[in-house]
Order: structure tokens, then C-alpha cells, then sequence
């Protein structure tokens, strides 16, 4: 036997060794119990149960393909750029344990060294809540037709102010509500619409979001969590919660009637936070036009922060056309952080990235994100066969981008200045699409079409058009100054809404 052979076939029998070592107890179950169960068991939304041996083995080859091309744990920030908190993706080694015990013959090993599955409440993910509002009346959500957003008062009846440490969402049919977003009305505007408006909610007859006190959101596949480093969101006694849902039609027609669990404090906020949402708003100025069979759109956007700040969470936002979603931060002293790159974007799954250790950015820290998006035939998430051009909207067949980190401030000055740049960065945007000429920019912001939203394009662009001094069709920085005070004091900021948390 020559030396390449012996040194082969030892190779071949550490190899046959270590994997009969790798058995279910030991090695599977840690991973599984931890990383898959969360979702996959009886009454979670995973379609099978993955919490004992019996179970596991059966799935054992599907595991193998899915955590080998990292489908699942459903995690998509790419791995090796950035150490989040809440990172459940599975590492080189974990993957490499599901092939090595499929092809040993899925042992189960010693049952007295099984780990005890991770306990998770029944019901409300995040305990009793000291609070739980539901829709007053059910919705009805038609079996087919265009997406449906539609505004719920959920009355509070709180005399006094408190402090709110997590918010859980329940939906009442998970298969039907895509997303929300949380509102607090103190001037009974919402319950006036309600009430005008005979099917349950109301629609755009309200008051805008930009009267209300906006405090986040869900997505499809979020994870409650009550917020970290001591932060707390502000209710004011006497306010209303209004969701904003957003409905999609999945062929039939169902009832929802939501619910919404509060998390009081005794203790008010540790730090003033907020939001920076790049672009703002859902990208919704950004001025997003993907023409049919574009295999790759790019669309960017960067802002600087003009105070200090430390990031904590980021997440994104888009469609199903969306696929790269990256942000990086560049210091003033000329270091780049990333702080989400996201490859391969899924629609269905969207949750927050929290940061291990908060990140300093200091004034003057730019924010750049780059946002890519697929239209081809080529595209499995591509809902519209042959595909066609798509514009900024909200309906799932159209198109929207965002990353959005959750930022502390050390003042509320200091959160007040960011607010403040964050409605000029969208007061520039604005002003960008008017010179451009974009008449949807007229239907988005104030519901005008055809020869109406050409007369009020012309209206809006002229007093822009009388700051050109040049007439090249830009305004310069100084030029941009009135230009920005006269879009603030117009009326197409009003109905946007709020730019963080106020």
C-alpha cells in the first residue's frame, strides 16, 4: 500500500468517525431548538413542527438543502460584515453538522442529553400586556381586487400620561394583513372620520398621518421585542391609537380584527431616539421609475447627520422587485461602517437588525444607501408576468425603498436639529421632481391627475422656475433656500406625515 493510499483511507475513516459522532441530542437539537423551533411548532406560523427527534428526522434532507443555501433560519443581513444581537443565521460549522448527520443516518444519540426546548409564551410573545386593544368591529378583506389601507380607532381611555416600553401586534388574519403602522391622534379627528364613514375604519377622508403622532410599525415576519437601553415611547392621556393596516387580497375573503398589546413604565425614556429613514417617507420623492425586464435598477440616496447620535437597530423596506438593500455610515474622519447589506431581499420575511454594541456617529456622518431592484422575467418574485415598468406606490406591484436606522440622542435638541434636516432633505427631493417635471409627484402628494395635476405641476414649478437665475433648470445651494422655505410653507408637506418619532 503505497503512502497516498494509507494517508487517504485514514482520512476517510476520521471523516466516517466524526460524523457518526454527530448525532440528533448532542449536535441537531441546540441548533434546531434554538434557531428553528421559535417558528416551527403547533400554532406558529411554520407549516410543520420541528420540536422533537421524530419530527427533525423527517425533514432531514429538506433541512440540509435549506440551511445550506441559508433559506433557513430566515436571516437575510449577509453574514460577516456586521455582529447583530438577534442574528439566528447558522454558521459554517452548524451547517456543515445538518450534512454530516444526514449522511450518518440521522442518529438520535443519548435522549438524556436532549437540551429542553426554549420557552415561549402562548399567546402574546412578550407576556401579559398591561394593555390590549382590538378593532371595534371586524373588516371584511375581499377575496380579490386592489390592496386596501385603511385607518382603525383603537381608544385608550388613559388619563394620565405614560411611558410605553414595547407594542406586540396581533393580527386577526395573519394570511391577509401585510403591514401597519401605529399612530397616536390626542384631537379626536380619527373618531370623527370613524364615525362618518359607515364600514368599519375609515379611509382617506381623515385626518392625514402628518396630524397624528407616529410611533412605528410591523411588517410581515417582526419579531416583538420591548425596546432596548431603556427607551420608552411618550403617550399623552387622552389619545387614540390609530393603525394604519395595509390588506392584500389572497383569493379569499376573510375577516380581520386585530389586536394590539401595550407595555406600560413608571419610568419615562432614558434618551431622546428616533428615527432616520434614507430616503424618507418610503423613498415616495425618490422619484423610483423601473422600467419592464430591467434586470438591475439602482436608486441611492445619502444624508448627513447633523448632530451626534448612536444607532442601535436598522432595518429596510421594499417590494418584491427589491434584491440589494445596503447602507453604510462614513465618520467625519473618514471611516465607513456598513450597517446592513442585504444580498438577496425577501419581501415576505422583513424584521429589525439591532446592533450588538450601539454605534457613535457623530455630526457630520453621512449615510449612504443603495437600493437594487429586479424587474426581468427572470425574477421568481416578479408578481407581474410579462413585467412591466413600475413606479414609486403603495400596492405590492408597485415599487418603494427604504433602510432606516433607530438612532439615541444625548438632547432633545439634538433630535429636533436631525428632524428638522431630514424635512429638508424631503423638501430638496420635492423640489428635484417639480424642475423635473414628474407629474405623479402631483397625484402622490395631492391626489391630482390628468389636466388637473399638469395645472398644478405648472403652479407649483413656476416660483421654483423664478429662482433659476440662469436658467439651466438647477438651483444651487443658495438658490435652494427660499426654494426649501416655499415647499415648507406649501401644501405639499402637510399630508406626509411624520418624519420620526415626535
Amino acid at each position: 500500500m503505497t503512502s497516498s493510499t494509507r494517508i487517504l483511507l485514514l482520512s476517510l475513516i476520521l471523516s466516517a468517525s466524526a460524523q457518526a459522532e454527530v448525532n440528533f441530542s448532542e449536535h441537531i437539537a441546540p441548533i434546531v431548538f434554538n434557531n428553528c423551533a421559535t417558528c416551527h411548532r403547533e400554532g406558529q406560523i411554520a407549516p410543520f413542527a420541528l420540536t422533537d427527534y421524530a419530527s427533525v428526522k423527517k425533514h432531514a434532507k429538506q433541512m440540509v438543502e435549506v440551511t445550506g443555501d441559508r433559506t433557513m433560519p430566515p436571516w437575510h443581513a449577509d453574514p460577516g460584515f456586521i455582529e447583530y444581537a438577534n442574528d439566528r443565521s447558522l454558521s459554517k460549522d452548524q451547517i456543515a453538522l445538518f450534512s454530516d448527520w444526514l449522511a450518518a443516518g440521522t442518529p438520535e444519540g443519548d435522549p438524556a442529553k436532549l437540551p429542553a426546548l426554549p420557552v415561549i409564551p402562548e399567546g402574546w410573545q412578550l407576556g401579559k400586556p398591561s394593555q390590549i386593544v382590538t378593532m371595534p368591529e371586524p373588516f371584511t378583506v375581499p377575496a380579490e381586487g386592489n390592496d386596501i389601507y385603511r385607518k382603525f380607532v383603537m381608544p385608550l381611555n388613559l388619563d394620565h400620561d405614560t411611558w410605553v416600553s414595547g407594542v406586540e401586534f396581533h393580527p386577526g388574519d395573519p394570511k391577509v394583513v401585510h403591514h401597519i403602522l401605529y399612530y397616536l391622534d390626542s384631537t379626536g379627528k380619527g373618531r370623527q372620520a370613524d364615525a362618518a364613514d359607515p364600514s368599519p375604519g375609515f379611509g382617506g377622508n381623515g385626518p392625514s398621518n402628518g396630524e397624528m403622532r407616529y410611533i412605528g410599525g410591523w411588517d410581515v415576519g417582526s419579531q416583538p421585542n420591548l425596546l432596548p437601553h431603556g427607551l420608552r415611547w411618550f403617550v399623552p392621556k387622552g389619545s387614540d391609537l390609530v393603525v394604519q393596516i395595509h390588506y392584500h387580497p389572497n383569493g379569499k375573503e376573510t375577516t380581520d380584527q386585530s389586536s394590539v398589546g401595550f407595555y406600560y413604565s413608571e419610568e419615562p425614556t432614558a434618551r431622546p431616539w428616533s428615527i432616520i429613514p434614507v430616503p424618507p417617507h418610503f423613498g415616495m420623492l425618490q422619484g423610483i421609475e423601473i422600467d419592464a425586464g430591467e434586470k438591475e435598477h439602482i436608486e441611492k440616496a445619502t444624508f448627513t447627520i447633523p448632530t451626534d447620535c448612536e444607532a442601535f437597530a436598522v432595518n429596510a423596506h421594499a417590494h418584491y422587485l427589491g434584491k440589494r438593500m445596503e447602507m453604510t455610515a462614513t465618520l467625519p474622519d473618514g471611516t465607513t461602517h456598513w450597517m446592513l447589506k442585504t444580498s438577496n431581499w425577501d419581501f415576505q420575511w422583513q424584521e429589525d437588525y439591532t446592533f450588538k454594541q450601539p454605534i457613535k456617529l457623530p455630526a457630520g456622518t453621512r449615510l449612504d444607501v443603495t437600493l437594487s431592484y429586479d424587474n426581468s422575467a427572470e425574477n421568481p418574485r416578479n408578481p407581474t408576468h410579462p413585467p412591466k415598468r413600475v413606479i414609486w406606490g403603495t400596492s405590492t406591484t408597485d415599487e418603494m425603498g427604504v433602510i432606516t436606522i433607530q438612532v439615541m440622542f444625548n438632547t432633545k435638541e439634538q433630535k429636533d436639529t436631525t428632524h428638522q434636516a431630514l424635512r429638508d432633505f424631503l423638501a430638496n427631493q420635492m423640489i428635484d421632481r417639480l424642475l423635473e417635471g414628474k407629474e405623479s409627484i402631483m397625484d402622490l402628494v395631492g391626489g391630482r391627475r390628468g389636466k388637473s395635476a399638469a395645472k398644478a405641476l405648472e403652479a407649483a414649478r413656476l416660483p421654483l422656475l423664478a429662482l433659476d437665475l440662469d436658467h439651466d433648470g438647477k438651483l444651487t445651494p443658495e438658490e435652494r433656500i427660499p426654494a426649501i422655505a416655499f415647499i415648507m410653507a406649501g401644501p405639499f408637506m402637510k399630508n406626509l406625515g411624520a418624519i420620526g418619532f415626535d
